[in-house]
């Protein structure tokens, strides 16, 4: 074997890359990372923070699989707070505002330190591919190098176009240089190749703010971090502020909405419906008088903070008079310009639940290259891609984590299944089955399968079933145990039944008697309350799940010719036959294959004896 074949290798090393390249590594696979500048390693390109609302659990499931984002958040994390407070807890979500230059800088400490792992700053010009299969990269230099796994991570890099107002220059990021002859190949082998485009906004000199103007946003007075049983305390030690647009500012973007690229003309591609441009949102939204902005730093050992809600493709003297339109930013000074970025992707619909391409044997996509945005999308690609290309090579079944289980599973089913028209970004909403897949036990849903992977180091397990035992018998002692001596009660209360009442929290057990057990955390405390609270809106959530595990479970064979079946109509058909969906629950989510289409499929299974010996009614009405 020569010193440039290995088993597996990642083109990117973003956060997509990340996780894929120390997810191989770690699996024993030899693999190589190539990036096209080493100093980019786990940049933050866009606001350094990680978390917020489907984004903080999606980080949390990443770390209970065994993946790097939430760790290293934690180690860097400058500001904390956990959001949606107000709301059920079903939606509350752990974000971390995080020190940009130190995030990065410990990424590429750690895959340095990765056993397995090579990195190589390289740009790589086109894929080696034989028989449908692929075999390596080559590189911008003429360099080869094989593989019978590739994972493409690329972000924002495949042919980047960099817009601020009439001047586009080509780049994958400022500053750095764009991946230009890899669309063309992609576009060569068969895969479908798309535009979208997305955009940041002008960064500030903190110190020329006036913060009497500004409206503090300190963190939470007990922060929380990302990752389970790694004994990192979160400490928050900056303040953001938030401060909004005003009618000035308003008209500066409207009298200047020609010079920006969005609306020149000179941008093409589709970008992300839930973060708008500035202009985007004054175009779209003209009875709206005000926009929230939130001013957060960019790090401990810098001065730059980032003006979140005004991301522009305007000319930079329309950026500065924007600025300076801002309550308490009139005498900022913008020490970098916000601008637009269009790149190539490739529509999702041309993968598998794996995130291996149809067409293509052992080439993976994770992140923006499906056409996703956020880091935290990007990062569970990259860790999911990673382990089944590993599983792969090892000839063992993917991992496939369904809606039912986690995030992970909502969003690369929903990328799969229902393709993406506009950069792809997680909600909430989007999980059905959100309060099972709270951002507080995705250690009890995943860490058992990054465990079994062999992702988990000995010591996190221990310190984990070290929790579930302690819940176990917390939980057990609330149930037994009873409060029969207090003025507020009439008669004597399980501890589990007073923990019920609305407006009583595990805390206010105290005045009841309670005496909480010493190895039971806060965070387990609140875990083992939520859970007592919300028991029965539990229950009724696991009956839907078991009647979407049945749908999932009835299996699809791989070689069905959907076009054949003449009682499906044609549009189901062509979806049916470009999708392959693995089971009836997948294919009744595909937009365009309607009720009657999926019972059609039914009759056509018990028909040719392919259905289970028990039909599952309730799943099509079949």
């Amino acid at each position: 074997m020569s010193v440039f074949d290995y088993d597996v290798i990642v083109v990117g090393a973003g956060h997509a890359g990340i996780e894929a390249a120390l997810a191989s590594a770690r699996l024993g696979a030899r693999t190589l990372a190539l990036v096209i500048k080493l100093e980019s390693i786990g940049r933050m390109s866009c606001n350094p923070s990680i978390g917020g609302p489907a984004k903080g659990h999606l980080t949390r499931e990443i770390d209970a699989l065994g993946g790097e984002q939430a760790w290293v958040a934690d180690l860097t994390g400058i500001h904390y707070r956990m959001l949606n407070m107000k709301k059920g807890p079903a939606v509350w979500a752990p974000r971390a505002q995080n020190d940009r230059i130190q995030y990065s800088l410990l990424m590429r400490e750690h895959l340095e330190a990765q056993t397995g792992l090579d990195i190589l700053e390289a740009s790589v010009s086109g894929l080696l591919v034989r028989d449908n299969a692929v075999s390596g990269v080559k590189t911008l230099f003429g360099k080869e190098f094989t593989a019978p796994r590739v994972i493409l991570a690329t972000g924002t890099f495949l042919n980047g176009m960099i817009h601020t107002g009439k001047v586009s220059i080509s780049g994958g990021r400022a500053g750095e240089p764009a991946a230009l002859f890899l669309s063309e190949d992609l576009g060569a082998v068969g895969l479908a190749v798309r535009r979208f485009k997305t955009g940041t906004p002008p960064r500030i000199d903190m110190r020329t703010l006036d913060y009497g103007k500004l409206e503090a946003q300190p963190g939470d007075d007990e922060p929380q971090g990302f990752s389970y049983y790694r004994h990192v305390t979160p400490r928050n030690h900056v303040s953001c502020y938030i401060t909004r647009t005003t009618e000035e500012t308003h008209r500066i973007i409207s009298e200047n909405i020609r010079l920006s690229a969005l609306y020149s003309g000179i941008i093409k591609g589709i970008g992300p419906r839930y973060c708008p441009s500035i202009e985007d949102k004054i175009v779209k939204f003209p009875d709206k008088p005000t926009h929230h902005i939130f001013i957060e730093p960019e790090g401990l050992s810098t001065h730059e903070g980032y003006v979140n809600g005004i991301s522009t493709s305007l000319p930079p003297q329309v950026q500065d008079a924007i600025i300076r339109s801002i309550p308490g930013l009139e005498r900022a000074r913008i020490v970098r310009y916000g601008y637009a970025i269009e790149y190539d992707y490739i529509s999702p619909e041309e993968i598998t639940l794996t995130l291996e391409t149809r067409k293509i044997k052992g080439l993976y996509l994770a992140g923006q290259i499906n056409g996703s945005s956020g880091y935290e999308e990007a990062a569970g690609q990259g860790l999911m891609a990673g382990i089944n290309a590993v599983l792969s090579l090892d000839g063992r079944s993917p991992l496939i984590l369904d809606r039912s289980n986690a995030y992970l599973g909502v969003l690369i089913d929903d990328l799969v299944t229902c393709g993406t028209n506009e950069p792809y970004r997680m909600f909430t909403s989007r999980a059905e089955y959100r309060l099972c897949l709270r951002q507080d036990n995705a250690d009890e849903r995943l860490m058992p399968i990054g465990r079994d992977l062999g992702l988990v180091s000995d010591v996190r397990w221990q310190r984990f079933q070290s929790m579930l035992a302690a819940k176990e018998r917390e939980l057990l002692r609330l149930q037994r145990e009873t409060c029969d001596q207090h003025p507020d009660l009439t008669e004597p209360v399980k501890f589990a039944l007073l923990l019920k009442r609305p407006r009583i929290t595990s805390q206010d057990l105290i005045r009841y008697g309670w005496k909480p057990s010493p190895d039971v955390d806060p965070g387990t405390a609140r875990r083992i309350e939520l859970e007592i609270k919300y028991e029965g809106y539990l229950k009724r959530q696991e009956e839907e799940l078991e009647r979407f595990r049945k749908a999932e479970g009835i299996t699809l064979p791989g070689d069905i010719d959907y076009m054949h079946i003449n009682t499906i109509a044609w549009e189901a058909r062509e979806k049916l036959n470009r999708i392959r969906p693995l089971s009836i629950g997948q294919a009744m989510r595909i937009p365009g294959v309607n009720y009657t289409d999926t019972s059609a499929l039914m009759i056509w299974l018990r028909k040719h004896k392919l259905l289970p010996s028990s039909p599952l009614r309730e799943v099509t009405g079949a």
